[in-house]
C-alpha cells in the first residue's frame, strides 16, 4: 500500500554534519544497536500470541504503517512503541532534550504524527488497533495480552 500522508507534515531537517550534527564512531556504534524490529518485548508478545493458538504476520508490508504484528483474519493491528522515538510524555520529555534539539523534536514529533495518520487509516480500514509502549509490556505483560486476547476471542464469536 502507497504512502498516504497528511499533505500539512512536520519538517524534520536532514541529520547530517554540514547542518551541525557530528557523528562519532561511538555514536554510530550506539545508534546501530536500535533495533526497530525483533526487539525483545515484540518477541516475547509473538511468541505469547502464537502460544495461544493465533497466526499472525509480522511487518506486514501490505498495512500501511507496517505494524509490528497484524493479524488478518480478525483485522487486528498491533504495534509495540519504544518510549523516545514515539515520544512517551513528551510534554515533559521535550524540554529535557539538551543536544540536537533542532533535529530530535521535529523527528519525534513527526514519529508522533504519522502514528496518528496510520491509526486513523487503519481505523477507516476496518482494524483494530493496540498500541502499546516497551516500557507497558515490560510491566504489565499478562494484562496486555490479556487485552489482545480478549479482542480476539471476541472476533471469534
Amino acid at each position: 500500500m502507497a504512502k498516504e500522508y497528511e499533505s500539512n507534515k512536520i519538517k524534520v531537517p536532514r541529520f547530517n554534519e554540514a547542518g551541525g550534527f557530528y557523528t562519532t564512531p561511538q555514536r554510530s556504534k550506539i545508534m546501530s544497536k536500535i533495533r526497530g524490529k525483533n526487539t525483545k518485548p515484540e518477541l516475547k508478545l509473538r511468541q505469547a500470541l502464537w502460544a495461544a493458538g493465533f497466526r499472525y504476520r509480522v511487518n506486514s508490508k501490505y498495512l500501511i504503517g507496517k505494524p509490528d504484528i497484524s493479524i488478518k483474519k480478525y483485522k487486528t493491528a498491533i504495534f509495540i512503541d519504544g518510549e523516545f522515538w514515539h515520544g512517551y510524555n513528551w510534554d515533559s520529555k521535550k524540554d529535557k532534550i539538551k543536544s540536537n534539539r533542532d533535529f530530535w523534536i521535529p523527528k519525534i514529533e513527526r514519529n508522533m504524527q504519522r502514528d496518528r495518520e496510520v491509526n486513523a487509516k487503519l481505523k477507516a480500514m476496518g482494524y483494530t488497533i493496540f498500541r502499546f509502549w516497551t516500557k507497558e509490556l515490560k510491566d504489565d505483560f499478562e494484562g496486555c495480552l490479556n487485552r489482545i486476547a480478549a479482542h480476539l476471542n471476541n472476533k471469534n464469536l
